[in-house]
């Protein structure tokens, strides 16, 4: 798991799954206010076991209507 996952408190790949991918991303956001949206489809991707660029199309729709509303927010 990388550097930033784990300084945002997520220290094994079913603590991740049992987050969801974005919650901990919330979580590297608090940490580091330059993670983008590939991070969190990497996110997606790793808690199915894939590449994000694998993930479908609707599931990226889902995560990115997630992210924008956070941009919203701030």
């Amino acid at each position: 798991m990388g550097k930033a996952i784990k300084n945002a408190g997520v220290e094994t790949p079913g603590q991740l799954i049992e987050l969801g991918s974005k919650e901990a991303f919330l979580r590297i956001r608090t940490i580091d206010s330059s993670a983008c949206i590939n991070r969190l489809y990497a996110l997606e991707g790793a808690i199915r076991n894939i590449r994000w660029h694998f993930l479908s199309q609707d599931i990226k729709d889902e995560l990115k209507a997630f992210y924008l509303s956070l941009k919203v927010k701030q």
